[in-house]
C-alpha cells in the first residue's frame, strides 16, 4: 500500500511504543487529527497487515506487525559499520517470513505504477523491433547478465572478455578454467529458459534444482538439495542445516511465490528466498538471480542484467534480508535494475 505521511508517523511512533491505544497515538501525532481520521488510518493499516490490533473497545491496543519492518524498515549503511559479530541480526532463518510475505503488498501503488509503465514500454519495443534485433539484444543481455552475476561471485573476467568467451568460445588468457565455465553455464541456463526447456510457472523446487544443475555443471559442486552445512561470508546468519527441512522451506517459498499475482513480486521473492534458504552446496545466489530473471522472461517481461549494480551494494542488500528480514534495500535495487534494463535493452 501507499503510506501517507500520517500513516508513517503512526507506525513509527507505535514501533517505539508498542501496545499503544488510540488516545496515546492521538496525543503524540505532530498535528492534531480528528479521532475518526486516525481510526480510519488504523483500520487501513490493520487490514494491510502492517499493524496488529488486540483487545476491544477502550482496551484496544496496537503493535507494529513484522511485515512493516520487512517491507518498509529503513536501515542505512551505518548498520555495516559494526563488525559482523557485533551486529544484532538474526542468526537463523525466520519461518514466519513466509507467512508475512503471503499477506502484505511488497510494492507500493506508486512503485507498481512505475514498474508497469516500464513494462508497457518494453512490450511496445518488442512489438516493433525486427526479430534479428531482438535476438541480438537477447544475446547482449545474456552476456551482461552472465558477466555481472559471475562478478558478484568473485569472477575476474571483464565484460569484454566475457563477450569474447560467450560469442566466440575463446577463454581469456591468464584466467582460471572455472571462471570461464561459470560464465558459459550462465549462458546455457538462460538459453534453456528462452527455449522453454525449464518451466517456472508454477514454480517448483525441482525447476530451481534444474537451473542450479545447469549453473554448476563441471564446477565440482554437488547437485540437488545439500546434505552439509554452509556458511555465508560477511554475515553471522547461518542457513538451515537439515536436508528435509531445507526442502520444506523451498516448497513453502514456491507456494508463496505462486500465490502472488504480480510478476514483479514473484521475481523479487524468488531471488530473495533462494538466497535466504541457501538450498545448495554452492551457486545459490546465481540460481536465485537466474530463476528470478527466468520468471520475468517466461512471462514476457524484461529480465534484469544487474549491469550497473556494485557487488558490495548487492551483498549488503542480501545481508539485510538475512539478518533483519528486511527487503527494502533489495526492493530499491530491483526497481533500479528493472528501470535500467528497460532503458538500455531492446530499444
Amino acid at each position: 500500500m501507499e503510506l501517507s505521511v500520517r500513516k508513517r508517523q503512526i507506525l513509527d511512533w507505535i514501533l517505539e511504543n508498542p501496545e499503544a491505544g488510540i488516545a496515546d497515538i492521538l496525543k503524540h501525532l505532530p498535528d492534531q487529527q480528528p479521532v475518526s481520521t486516525v481510526n480510519r488510518d488504523l483500520k487501513s493499516l490493520v487490514d494491510s497487515h502492517l499493524l496488529l490490533r488486540t483487545g476491544k473497545g477502550r482496551s484496544t491496543v496496537y503493535t507494529v506487525a513484522p511485515a512493516y519492518r520487512l517491507i518498509y524498515g529503513n536501515i542505512g549503511d551505518s548498520y555495516f559499520d559494526k563488525d559482523v559479530d557485533e551486529r544484532k541480526g538474526n542468526k537463523r532463518i525466520d519461518p514466519e517470513v513466509f507467512t508475512y510475505l503471503e499477506k502484505v503488498d511488497i510494492f507500493t501503488e506508486g512503485e507498481l505504477n512505475q514498474l508497469n509503465a516500464l513494462q508497457k514500454d518494453f512490450r511496445e519495443s518488442i512489438r516493433t523491433l525486427p526479430q534479428d534485433i531482438i535476438r541480438k539484444e537477447r544475446n547482449r543481455l545474456t552476456i551482461e547478465l552472465s558477466w555481472k552475476s559471475s562478478q558478484i561471485e568473485g569472477n575476474t573476467y571483464s565484460l569484454l572478455e566475457t563477450e569474447v568467451l560467450l560469442s566466440e568460445n575463446i577463454p581469456a588468457e591468464g584466467k582460471q578454467k572455472d571462471e570461464a565455465t561459470m560464465l558459459l553455464n550462465h549462458k546455457t541456463a538462460l538459453d534453456y529458459i528462452y527455449e522453454g526447456r525449464v518451466v517456472l510457472n508454477p514454480l517448483r523446487t525441482s525447476a530451481i534444482e534444474d537451473i542450479h544443475s545447469l549453473l554448476i555443471a563441471d564446477l565440482g559442486v554437488s547437485k540437488n538439495i545439500r546434505k552439509r552445512i554452509v556458511g555465508i561470508t560477511g554475515t553471522s546468519y547461518t542457513p538451515p542445516e537439515n536436508e528435509f527441512q531445507i526442502r520444506e522451506y523451498m516448497d513453502r517459498a514456491c507456494e508463496v511465490i505462486n500465490l502472488r499475482a504480480s510478476i514483479f513480486e514473484k521475481a523479487l521473492l524468488a531471488v530473495l528466498f533462494i538466497s535466504y534458504i541457501q538450498p545448495f552446496e554452492d551457486g545459490n545466489k546465481r540460481t536465485g538471480r537466474i530463476t528470478s530473471s527466468g520468471i520475468l522472461i517466461e512471462n514476457g517481461y524484461c529480465p534484469l542484467s544487474y549491469r550497473s549494480v556494485k557487488p558490495v551494494d548487492y551483498k549488503k542488500a542480501m545481508i539485510l534480508f538475512y539478518e533483519q528480514t528486511n527487503l527494502a534495500a533489495y526492493k530499491k535495487l530491483f526497481i533500479e535494475q528493472f528501470t535500467f534494463a528497460v532503458n538500455n535493452y531492446f530499444r
